[in-house]
């Protein structure tokens, strides 16, 4: 008898922490619910923009080194920093595919983005990600795209770097500060892979002034020392 209420005294605790189980979990979840946020991929709800500027010459030998050929960006015409994208955010976390299927983008418009933007598959695809997510027409989502580079002095120092330049993220993100008037080191971004300088990312208000953005400082990169492979040969694209 004894060893009977033993095994059902051990049946019911089981049971127990198998209840606490769920409950902890259900929490664990709703929490993660309660993180998102609540206008979540609703198209002109957001709070920021960040421009990514990709440094070309690291894309190329990146995408050289896994057997890929990179299209008309890692082609004969060099570029240095091209507009990766522009992404709507939140000041946490970001929006992403708000309307599918996404409108149709006018070729026209894609050939007239193929200079800061020199991939019509990049341009697409930014569109359906992240051009969705602004609330505006395709034309003046784009035309927004250039009015933010515009708004960006690349530094001299990386306007057609001949050879290949070591820095540090916190070199890189005080050379763009120094030259743009109004930009802090709170409102930048450097990004990376193993070894290289991957992007520079700056945030920017909805009327395309710069601004802090501490998430995104967050993702930051924590390397060192960084390689900016050089142009590809001759003069940078315009």
């Amino acid at each position: 008898m004894i060893g009977l209420i033993i095994r059902l005294a051990a049946l019911a605790a089981a049971l127990v922490a198998i209840s606490l189980n769920v409950v902890l979990l259900d929490a664990v979840s709703l929490n993660g619910a309660a993180a998102q946020d609540r206008r979540q991929n609703q198209p002109g709800q957001f709070d920021f923009y960040v421009l990514a500027l990709s440094w070309s010459p690291s894309f190329c030998e990146a995408t050289s080194e896994r057997g890929g050929d990179g299209g008309a960006q890692c082609g004969l015409r060099p570029y240095s920093f091209v507009v990766h994208g522009l992404w709507p955010q939140y000041e946490k976390g970001f929006p992403e595919f708000c309307q599918q299927p996404s409108p149709r983008l006018d070729r026209n418009i894609v050939s007239a983005m193929l200079d800061l933007m020199p991939a019509p598959r990049l341009i697409f695809n930014e569109w359906d990600k992240h051009g969705t997510c602004s609330g505006l027409t395709a034309r003046a989502y784009f035309e927004t795209v250039r009015k933010a580079r515009a708004r960006v002095k690349i530094p001299e120092d990386y306007v057609e770097p001949q050879h290949p330049l070591t820095v540090t993220p916190a070199e890189v993100e005080e050379g763009f500060v120094k030259s743009n008037p109004g930009l802090t080191r709170e409102a930048i971004a450097v990004t990376c892979d193993s070894r290289r300088l991957s992007e520079v990312r700056i945030c920017l208000n909805r009327e395309l002034s710069f601004r802090d953005c501490a998430d995104v400082n967050r993702r930051a990169c924590r390397r060192d020392k960084l390689v900016m492979p050089p142009l590809r040969g001759g003069p940078a694209a315009p």
